[in-house]
């Protein structure tokens, strides 16, 4: 296979290398998903030597500044538009069992693969010379035929140096779809403490480590994979205890599983099927977090969960905080989560336009992502209940068209503003301008008024006394 020609980057990489008596080698993934057939834009180089020295005459040679310089690791990134090669020195790393701070020193190839976390990954091919040949030490190739994941050294040693390799195999079955060799699962099992994150300067794991490779798993074309093993391997229950929580929490049959959890993996997967988008995964993830602790047994009906939608939103803001997620997707995460039994309540002939503006305000441009996480909801083995639902989820997205396309409430605010409302009412900005226009967007909620101008104002009129003269 032509792993270095047919890439325009490398060809010129190798020419330079050429040119300079430079000894070096495309390593690790590159070559993994070439082999797979998959894409794959980031490229590691090992370096016989002087890797950040090697990497800046490639920059040189591009006309662009190094991304990044780690002189401690003998580390180098090059950023070519979607393109990041990373130039490394072949090194030995050495740890001590707190410590995630290695000693490093100069090595051969050989000890730079024997480092590496997976056989799949400990594959490398000449940078310079006509011959391409793989370099696989390891058995590497074998593995990655019989799609298994395991170690090139004993597994014990390869967590022990990194304990986030444990979460990374759970990963790598996940994205690639591989097996993890049994004695290398067995070391995640007995090694899982390893990856508690330690308080002052040896801190073992980072927590934005941790949560990178989570949040691969979850977008990977399968999360429950990833999932599954983090729960069988007992990292879960230290990573993410209120999903390991989930496990065992029994409810009823209708159109989910039986077991919160395992309910839990097949909505994910479920949404997986839909969409891209990481944080509807992650809502998926979260949507039944909090049944746990409000589960209830109540006769005639078996377990209910009452108020698990606004307990789990209201666990959102710690659980962002404790993994160090992006605080921007904290409200659309908690309004979804929130948000995700309303629409099968609204299925009935009964129910009033006011009980639909309401959810098309409160979910505003989001509606569509409920949908889809209602839909994915729906877990039942019965192909007959399964079409019930959906069914009915169809009749309350029907609904709520009519009534957006007439009453124009998604994020809508009071057609009267908060300035024109203290210019008409002589107030000062306070407490009493937002009473009068959320007044008034309730009475668009409610039907009252319509959704206009004109008759927001005149409704201003009626009610602005009422209002000023309460405390």
């Amino acid at each position: 296979m032509d792993f270095i020609k047919s890439n325009k980057i490398l060809n010129r990489i190798s020419r330079l290398a050429e040119i300079n008596n430079i000894k070096a080698y495309v390593v690790g993934g590159y070559v993994r998903d070439k082999l797979l057939g998959l894409d794959k834009t980031d490229i590691d180089i090992t370096v016989i030597g002087d890797g950040i020295k090697f990497a800046e005459l490639a920059a040189k040679d591009y006309g662009v500044a190094l991304a990044a310089v780690y002189k401690k690791f003998g580390t180098a990134l090059l950023q070519l538009d979607d393109n990041k090669i990373e130039f490394a020195s072949a090194r030995t790393e050495s740890y001590r069992s707190s410590s995630r701070k290695p000693e490093i020193k100069l090595a051969g190839l050989e000890d730079d693969l024997k480092r590496r976390d997976f056989t799949v990954n400990a594959l490398a091919v000449p940078l310079t010379g006509d011959n391409e040949e793989i370099i696989d030490l390891f058995d590497g190739l074998t593995d990655l035929k019989e799609k298994v994941l395991r170690t090139p050294l004993e597994p014990e040693k390869t967590f022990s140096d990194d304990p986030l390799r444990m979460m990374r195999a759970c990963r790598f079955a996940s994205q690639l779809g591989f097996e993890i060799a049994g004695d290398t699962f067995h070391a995640v099992k007995l090694m899982k403490e390893r990856i508690r994150i330690t308080k002052g300067e040896d801190t073992v794991v980072s927590q934005e480590r941790i949560t990178d490779e989570f949040l691969k798993i979850l977008s990977s074309p399968k999360p429950s994979v990833g999932l599954k093993l983090l729960f069988k391997s007992g990292l879960m229950e230290i990573i993410f205890p209120e999903v390991h929580n989930l496990e065992g929490v029994d409810q009823r049959k209708d159109f989910h599983h039986k077991d919160v959890f395992y309910h839990t993996l097949q909505v994910v997967d479920n949404i997986s099927l839909k969409t891209d988008n990481l944080w509807l995964r992650f809502a998926a993830l979260m949507h039944d977090i909090a049944k746990p602790p409000t589960k209830k047994f109540v006769e005639g009906t078996g377990w209910t969960f009452h108020g698990h939608e606004d307990l789990g939103a209201r666990w959102q803001k710690k659980i962002f905080t404790r993994l160090k997620l992006p605080f921007d997707k904290l409200p659309y995460v908690e309004k979804l989560v929130r948000l995700h039994l309303r629409p099968i309540s609204l299925v009935g002939e009964n129910v009033t336009d006011s009980a639909i503006r309401r959810l098309i305000f409160d979910a505003g441009d989001d509606i569509e992502d409920l949908f889809t996480l209602c839909r994915a909801d729906i877990t039942s083995k019965d192909p007959a209940k399964v079409k019930k639902y959906l069914e009915n989820f169809d009749i309350v997205e029907k609904k709520v068209a009519e009534v957006e396309e007439r009453d124009k409430i998604r994020n809508f605010q009071s057609p009267v503003r908060g300035e024109e409302i203290m210019k008409i009412c002589n107030l000062e900005p306070s407490r009493k301008v937002g009473m009068l226009k959320t007044a008034i967007e309730e009475a668009i909620l409610d039907g009252i008024i319509p959704n206009e101008y004109d008759a927001a104002l005149d409704y201003l009129y009626k009610i602005k006394d009422k209002i000023l003269q309460t405390e």
